[in-house]
């Protein structure tokens, strides 16, 4: 599974983010890593610099071999939050996918 990480202008994309995004989504979709090819996590922090309530927004968009590419958005006060909530969100969803697809 190949994990890369997008962040805008505002968030540093730093050797200690890309490494804590990819434990968190290794860690989330380790169950699916033989249908998964790629990740790409994007990170933004849609106010800037200025403060705000949930204001950092994480897109996960996951390619799944055979099979269309699926995305979550989860939106959070801090990108480690919203990292958390977007690889929660992509777990259930492909839980739900994949399980539909192993019943036909």
């Amino acid at each position: 599974m190949i994990i890369q990480v997008n962040t805008d202008s505002s968030i540093e994309n730093d050797a200690a983010l890309t490494a804590h995004v990819q434990t968190v989504v290794e860690k989330a979709l380790s169950r699916f890593s033989d249908k998964v090819t790629r990740v790409e996590v994007h990170l933004h922090d849609e106010n800037a610099h200025k403060p705000g309530d949930h204001d950092k927004r994480c897109l996960l968009e996951v390619r799944l071999a055979g099979l269309q590419p699926q995305a979550v958005t989860h939106h959070a006060d801090s990108t480690h939050n919203a990292l958390a909530g977007a690889s929660d969100k992509m777990k259930n969803l492909l839980d739900s996918l994949l399980g539909k697809l192993n019943k036909r």
